[in-house]
């Protein structure tokens, strides 16, 4: 297949796949619904860390950072802000902050730049806690202007559309392709005239603006939010194992696993929440070992490897259960004896 006919086949799926989201609060029960909105959630959050993080392999843990700054930015504008006001702000304010956090921190990689965009969010998180104390003598905000639920279903899913349609566009465009330049070979590509602080900052920048717009739409959802709930540090950490077991570096991973987790979350967590967390850690480890890259990387060559190697596992199992290894390795011995070769 030709660029243009994989761009013309990722663009049915995801014209298919959102008619029937939109279809969905025509026919779904609230459980359905809410269950539906945390995945689109982490579809969209998952799709943009995936875009920038995956394509330059820079691990960010700043996801959960960027989703509070969206989500405070719209409690308080919606007292005086309109909803889509209210969401272009949070995502504005995610990527002002990203591009300063991205000056000051995009020129380390590996480690230091995980660890040190956990620290900022920790520091974040910690800045809104002391000002309202300090401030308000309170912590945390009750939403008096709260939208219908189809508003903010709708709102999600435009956010979670967005992502993927920037995942498919931005992969085959010259900075998509810088991106994935500096993923591969940093040094090479600023050899080769790309601006890699640009187009790390700029990557950074989209993603976090995706983030906070998530936040500022789901913000609502509980009425009341505070920097334990809206900073939680497990929203970047459940974004990131969601991108890494479904595929950082494809398209369509991040989508499906975050299906996956959506379905995991709303039947575990609540009822047997360490089973939740035992899944989590069960699917990346097998993400690790079985499949590298991802859910998306599944073919059916995969399962068919998948059964030789296990059909092989069974006959070496049952030779050595039955003294069969043992007597092969006495008849090679013997043989090799023969032939004096040692």
């Amino acid at each position: 297949m030709t660029s243009r006919q994989f761009l013309i086949r990722d663009l049915l799926v995801l014209f298919g796949l959102t008619g029937w989201a939109v279809a969905l609060p025509g026919f779904g029960s609230d459980f359905v619904i809410s269950m539906a909105l945390t995945c689109l959630m982490y579809i969209a959050l998952s799709s943009s860390w995936a875009l920038f993080c995956g394509s330059t392999r820079y691990l960010s843990l700043a996801t959960s950072a960027f989703f509070g700054i969206g989500a405070y930015t719209s409690a308080i504008g919606l007292e005086t802000l309109s909803w889509p006001v209210a969401i272009a702000a949070g995502a504005g304010l995610a990527a002002v902050v990203a591009v300063v956090m991205g000056l000051a921190v995009l020129h380390l990689r590996g480690t230091y730049f995980a660890v040190l965009t956990f620290g900022m969010t920790e520091l974040i998180r910690h800045a809104i806690s002391y000002f309202e104390k300090s401030v308000t003598g309170t912590v945390g905000r009750v939403l008096m202007v709260v939208p219908e639920r189809d508003t903010i279903y709708f709102t999600v899913l435009l956010l979670a559309v967005l992502a993927v349609a920037l995942s498919i566009g931005i992969r085959r465009t010259r900075f998509g392709l810088a991106m994935q330049g500096i993923g591969a070979d940093e040094q090479r590509a600023q050899t080769l005239g790309v601006n890699t602080r640009l187009v790390k900052t700029a990557g950074f920048a989209l993603t976090a603006a995706i983030a906070g717009a998530v936040g500022a739409a789901m913000s609502v959802r509980w009425t009341y939010i505070d920097p334990h709930t809206v900073f939680n540090p497990f929203i970047g950490f459940q974004t990131v194992l969601i991108a890494l077991i479904g595929g950082a570096m494809t398209l369509w991973g991040p989508l499906i696993a975050a299906i996956v987790f959506s379905v995991l979350a709303e039947t575990l967590r609540l009822q047997v929440p360490q089973v939740y967390m035992m899944s989590l850690g069960l699917l990346l480890i097998l993400s690790v070992l079985y499949l590298p890259g991802g859910l998306a990387s599944v073919r059916a060559d995969t399962f068919k490897g998948w059964w030789r190697d296990l059909k092989a596992w069974w006959k070496q199992t049952k030779d050595d259960l039955s003294g069969e290894t043992a007597r092969r390795k006495r008849r090679e011995k013997q043989q090799r004896e023969a032939r004096h070769v040692y």
